[in-house]
Order: structure tokens, then sequence, then C-alpha cells
């Protein structure tokens, strides 16, 4: 039982920090009110950070070494702080307000670039970290 209570206090934890970054960066990029700049960076940046996350969780060496349980890191990181950084909700409300506008080029290269680019951006996270454990 006490192994189930953490695990909800980590995916909480992560969750409540990556809602936060989401809403900061939200603030810090949203400057301009006709393209969505803070969600496609949260979920970009989700992406590449989830890439780093798989690629970690997936060196059991590395967890040896610190001593954090792979399961515990996946949930902070992967379940808690990128699920709540990242949202498709945003997006599909966002692009459902672009279309509102008749702006169909901006929602759909909105959509592409957030799909390709997300896929992008987590194999760049992947590879980043391989490349770093290799040094």
């Amino acid at each position: 039982m006490r192994v189930v209570a953490l695990s909800y206090l980590f995916v909480a934890t992560g969750g409540a920090l990556g809602a936060m970054a989401r809403y900061a960066l939200n603030v810090y990029l949203q400057r301009d009110y006709f393209f969505p700049w803070g969600t496609l960076s949260a979920n970009l940046l989700g992406c590449l950070a989830m890439g780093i996350v798989a690629q970690l969780v997936t060196s059991s060496a590395w967890f040896n070494a610190s001593g954090i349980v792979p399961d515990q890191y996946r949930l902070l990181f992967a379940v808690g702080f990128v699920g709540s950084f990242t949202t498709l909700s945003a997006l599909v409300l966002e692009m459902n307000t672009m279309l509102q506008r008749n702006e169909i080029l901006s929602s759909f290269a909105y959509l592409m670039v957030t799909l390709i680019g997300g896929f992008a951006c987590f194999y760049l996270g992947v590879v980043a970290t391989r490349t770093l454990f290799r040094l």
C-alpha cells in the first residue's frame, strides 16, 4: 500500500510542477493572440523532455548509479511533469478557435508543426541522451 501511495505522490508532484511550468511558459510566450505559441512550445519541449526521459528509463545502469527507482522516475517526470506540461485539449481548442476565424492554413500548419515537430523533438531527446551516455 505504501508503494501505491508514493506512486500517487510522485505523479501529483510532477503534475503540479508541469502545470505551473506550462502556465509560466504560456504567460511568457503568448504575446500574439492569433497563434498559440505557448501551447506549441510546451508541446514541443514536452516531447523533447519525454524523449530524454524515455532514454533515461531504458538506461538501467544510470538508475543503479543514481539510486532512483526507474518506475518512480517515470511517474514523476513522464506521467506527472510532462503529462501536465503538454496538452492535447489545448491544441484542439486553439485549432477550433483558428478555424472559427477561418484561418484554415494557420490551423493546419499548427497541427503539422505540432505532430512532426513533436516527433522530431522526441527523437532529438533520445539521440542526445544516448550521445551523452556514450561520452
